[in-house]
């Protein structure tokens, strides 16, 4: 089957990716040049295990291929997937669906044959509906249908994600776009992946509401922790205490600084805008919202405490700057409130991220960049863990004593004991415990 993926961003170079290596034929269009010059040359635009091998593979066995053309690439193809970026909207926290219509327009223009266009980008309620009307006022003389398929793709683990999903959710309104759907995701019924057909705009909300479920349980968690530490209580024996209840589950149940990263923020602030539109506003949802908010400059605040108070000329070492391990991605991570409130504090800061660096410094003008996690510590004040890379989570802890000018490590996402911190040498700071 050939498909054509309008986007090139991370949804759509790894599903496109993906569907080529299933032995579909792939084209990824977009409208950036420099990065499709880059894919063709093999350069990866984004950092994400794995992915920039499987690309290249299926460069070289010719089912994969970039294009900055949208004619050329929905040229023949039974499916077209919009996986343009859909960015919470300047002033009212809406998603930006200016990318998602455009697109919609330019294929209802270029299609050649009828075809399936495919919503991969998360989108509000009612988008499907929005690009059918977009599609057939361009006059499009071929046989559309318009379906949402939207992604559950965590970064770092993408690829694993993709072929190995817990479900595929397909919204669709007729036989022909669930039987092309069918058929594009055929490879995976080996897997017995489950898929669940639904109506389109079931299927949005389906998305919207798993990403504001899982940002509400590290939300719960992320509080429960502050009461821990309040009460004198363990909120690591706490989280597995009730993750081991298969009504709850342990995912998602790790405190830390909050959630950050391309999905929930945006994603949450955009349902929470959808249903107070509808009015039908999701109460829990605006409460997570705001305790994410706070607890990012409040993480801050905590490091500050204990360096007792008053940090100004003082160091302070950022270990780990992306929203989550195995990703580049910098955006709405706790490592910039934390960043900014240090430096308004008037501390000296220094980070250091194994990928996460040269998105990080236009963000962080402030901020100075180490070479390495020891070079980073050394003569800092205070140590501060920020993301659990699995290079940071045997570091000589001895070795960190003796370079910091402070013995004092904020372990921001509980990664080591207390007991072994201390018998290294280090006054030891984590979250929800004692």
């Amino acid at each position: 089957m050939k498909i054509c993926m309008v986007g090139a961003g991370y949804v759509g170079l790894v599903s496109g990716a993906c569907f080529a290596d299933f032995g579909h034929e792939v084209v990824c269009v977009d409208s950036a040049s420099d990065k499709i010059a880059r894919l063709n040359a093999g350069v990866m635009p984004i950092y994400e295990p794995g992915l920039d091998e499987l690309v290249k593979r299926n460069v070289a066995e010719g089912r994969l291929s970039f294009a900055t053309s949208l004619k050329q690439g929905v040229q023949g193809a039974e499916a077209v997937f919009i996986a343009v970026g859909t960015p919470s909207r300047r002033g009212d926290g809406h998603a930006d669906l200016s990318y998602v219509h455009a697109a919609a327009k330019d294929i209802a223009q270029a299609l050649t044959g009828d075809a399936v266009v495919v919503t991969k980008s998360t989108v509000p309620v009612g988008t499907g509906d929005e690009v059918e009307r977009i599609i057939a006022e361009a006059g499009c003389a071929h046989n559309v249908s318009v379906v949402s398929n939207p992604e559950f793709l965590r970064e770092g683990a993408a690829i694993s994600d993709f072929k190995r999903p817990d479900r595929i959710v397909i919204g669709a309104e007729d036989d022909f776009g669930r039987e092309t759907m069918r058929e594009v995701y055929r490879p995976l019924f080996l897997n017995q992946a489950p898929m669940l057909f639904t109506g389109r705009r079931t299927s949005e909300l389906i998305k919207y509401a798993a990403n504001a479920f899982l940002a509400t349980k590290i939300t719960f968690i992320n509080e429960i922790a502050d009461l821990c530490e309040a009460l004198g209580a363990d909120v690591q024996d706490v989280a597995r205490g009730i993750g081991l209840d298969n009504r709850i589950g342990s995912k998602f149940l790790h405190p830390g600084p909050g959630y950050g990263g391309s999905c929930f923020p945006k994603d949450t602030l955009a349902l929470m805008k959808t249903a107070q539109d509808a009015d039908a506003p999701v109460r829990i949802v605006e409460a997570v919202v705001a305790v994410n908010d706070a607890r990012k400059r409040a993480m801050g605040r905590k490091v500050i405490a204990a360096m007792g108070g008053e940090i100004r000329g003082r160091t302070v070492a950022l270990l780990g700057l992306t929203f989550k391990p195995n990703t580049d991605d910098m955006r709405d991570a706790p490592s910039l409130a934390i960043a900014q409130a240090l430096l308004d504090a008037g501390a000296q800061v220094v980070a250091y991220d194994p990928q996460g660096m040269e998105l990080a410094r236009p963000m962080l003008p402030g901020v100075t960049m180490a070479e390495g996690p020891y070079p980073a510590v050394e003569g800092a004040h205070a140590v501060v863990l920020v993301t659990e890379w699995d290079a940071f989570r045997a570091l000589d802890l001895k070795r960190i004593a003796a370079l910091a000018a402070t013995p004092l490590l904020v372990d921001l996402r509980n990664v080591y004991q207390p007991g072994e911190a201390r018998a290294a040498g280090l006054r030891y700071v984590s979250i929800g415990r004692a």
